[in-house]
């Protein structure tokens, strides 16, 4: 019997695939549980609709991406902190100041989780952040620490 998969299955395929599974198995286990549909002609038809649907959305949030990428590329952002001898800051500038300074500045809200930071800055300079937006864009982010009064 041919089912189509409404969720990832182990052993078996991912959500959306088409695979031919004993009746018993499809009917008795698959069925029941919500995490197969019957191959007929309608849900084919269903499943090349939602798969259109996704393909069309993931463009229009690698285009959205791509936009913001370049916003994040051309801007250079100032932080200001307060620090003591040396440069060194009396605290450190997180992700999350970052993405705070990113929205005041270009008023782009980025999730801190996507800033990525090796570890938090400590001293005062000038660095190169990377903001992973989606897989395969990633924005650098010019960011200059400075001394506050």
């Amino acid at each position: 019997m041919e089912v189509i998969l409404k969720q990832d299955v182990k052993n078996l395929g991912k959500q959306g695939d088409r695979v031919k599974v004993a009746e018993g198995y499809a009917r008795n286990f698959l069925i029941p549980r919500g995490l197969a549909v019957e191959a007929t002609k309608s849900n084919l038809k269903s499943l090349q609709h939602q798969k259109k649907l996704e393909q069309e959305r993931a463009s229009r949030e690698r285009a959205e991406a791509e936009r913001v990428k370049a916003i994040l590329d051309d801007l250079s952002l100032v932080i200001r902190a307060r620090s003591g001898e040396g440069g060194r800051l009396f605290g450190s500038v997180t992700s999350g100041d970052i993405t705070a300074a990113v929205k005041d500045a270009a008023g782009i809200e980025v999730d801190k989780r996507k800033v990525e930071l090796e570890e938090p800055i400590k001293t005062i300079g000038s660095y190169i952040v990377k903001v992973k937006l989606l897989p395969g864009v990633v924005a650098d982010l010019k960011l200059k620490v400075e001394a506050s009064e």
